[in-house]
C-alpha cells in the first residue's frame, strides 16, 4: 500500500476543509514548503498537493509554491485543482509534476480528458472519483453529475484509464473513520483499475483495514495535522 501525505493549499498557505466546504476551513502553521520538508525527511518520496484556488476558481494560484517544493526537496507530486485543458495539463507536467489528478475536466471537458488519457497516459493521469451522496462531485466538489459511478468509470478503461483518487466527500476532514466499504466495493467492481483512497481516515487502524483489502494507496491529511496518527506509523504502512 502506497501512504501519499498531503498538502491542500488555499492562498499558498496550508489549510483544510471540512467536506470540501471553502467557509469551513483550517489554517495550519507551517509554510507549504516547511510542511513537504518534514514530510520528505520522515521518507516520503511522494506527495499529495491540492490548488484548491485551482479547484475553485480555475487559477493555478499555488503553482510556484509547488514548484518549488518539487525542485528544492527533490521530490515527486501528484496535484489536482484547476485542470480544465489538455494545454492546463501540459503546463504542470512541464513544471515538473509527475501525476495529474483530474475531475472537472472529466465531466466538462471529456475529448481533452480522453486526449490527456491516449496522448499523457493512465499513469500519469489519475482520474479524481469525488463522491457525494453516492453521486460523482466536481467544479471543487460544488456541483455533481447524475451519471452512476460504474457508467462514469466503464467509459475510460478502454483508453487506458489506470489509477483512480476516490474521496468520500461527506467524510472529507471530518475525521469519522475512512468509507472502507466504499474502496473494497469499488475494487471488486473494478480489478483492474488501481484505487487511491481519500477522506475521514482517523487513525492507523483505519490503515490496517485499507491494507487488509489490499487498496493501492491512500492519501492522509487532517488525521496527521489534528495529531490522530504519526509519521513513524504512516512510514510504515508505506510499501
Amino acid at each position: 500500500m502506497r501512504v501519499i501525505p498531503a498538502i491542500d493549499l488555499y492562498n499558498q498557505k496550508v489549510v483544510r476543509l471540512k467536506k470540501g466546504d471553502y467557509n469551513q476551513q483550517t489554517e495550519y502553521n507551517l509554510s507549504p514548503f516547511e510542511q513537504a520538508k518534514v514530510y520528505v525527511d520522515a521518507g516520503f518520496k511522494h506527495l499529495h498537493i491540492v490548488d484548491l484556488n485551482g479547484a475553485k476558481e480555475g487559477k493555478f494560484v499555488n503553482l510556484p509554491v509547488i514548484e518549488e517544493i518539487i525542485q528544492k526537496l527533490n521530490v515527486s507530486v501528484q496535484t489536482g485543482g484547476g485542470i480544465r485543458t489538455f494545454d492546463d495539463a501540459k503546463r504542470l507536467l512541464d513544471s515538473g509534476l509527475s501525476q495529474l489528478i483530474c475531475s472537472s475536466i472529466v465531466v466538462k471537458n471529456p475529448s481533452d480528458w480522453q486526449k490527456m488519457l491516449t496522448e499523457l497516459g493512465g499513469e500519469t493521469c489519475i482520474l479524481g472519483l469525488d463522491v457525494k451522496d453516492g453521486k460523482l462531485a466536481y467544479a471543487g466538489w460544488l456541483e455533481t453529475s447524475d451519471e452512476t459511478i460504474e457508467e462514469f468509470l466503464k467509459k475510460y478503461i478502454p483508453m487506458g484509464l489506470k489509477n483512480v483518487l476516490s474521496t468520500d466527500i461527506s467524510r472529507d476532514g471530518m475525521l469519522s473513520g475512512i468509507n472502507v466499504e466504499l474502496y473494497k466495493q469499488l475494487q471488486d467492481s473494478f480489478p483492474e483499475l488501481d484505487f487511491i483512497a481519500s477522506g475521514g481516515l482517523k487513525d492507523v487502524r483505519d490503515l490496517e483495514a485499507l491494507k487488509a483489502i489490499d487498496v493501492y494507496g491512500v492519501v492522509v491529511g487532517k488525521a496527521y495535522y489534528e495529531a490522530h496518527i504519526s509519521l513513524d506509523e504512516m512510514i510504515g504502512f508505506n510499501g
